[in-house]
């Protein structure tokens, strides 16, 4: 399934699969985006399936956010691993 992703006021909406064949476009809309914003909001709701390279390119971005001191917020539901990776970071 295509990546779907929109934005509207730095809130960026992913829509279809976040998946090993379409990082592309993720890659391309993310790329250098802490240069230009200070803080970014990804709306995973509209994902309906993810896979570890989905999950590593969200690791990717909140690690840059970290790194330039910028501020990201992910929200959503209905997103098991993306939820278990972050939670299992945390206990860590």
């Amino acid at each position: 399934m295509v990546l779907e992703i929109s934005n509207c006021d730095n809130c960026y909406k992913l829509k279809g699969s976040l998946t090993e064949n379409n990082l592309q476009t993720f890659i391309r809309t993310f790329k250098d985006v802490f240069n230009k914003i200070n803080h970014l909001t990804i709306d995973i709701e509209g994902l309906n399936s993810i896979d570890r390279e989905g999950v590593n390119m969200l690791t990717r971005i909140h690690n840059e956010a970290l790194a330039n001191k910028k501020k990201l917020t992910i929200i959503g539901l209905g997103n098991k691993e993306l939820y278990e990776h972050f939670k299992s970071n945390d206990a860590a």
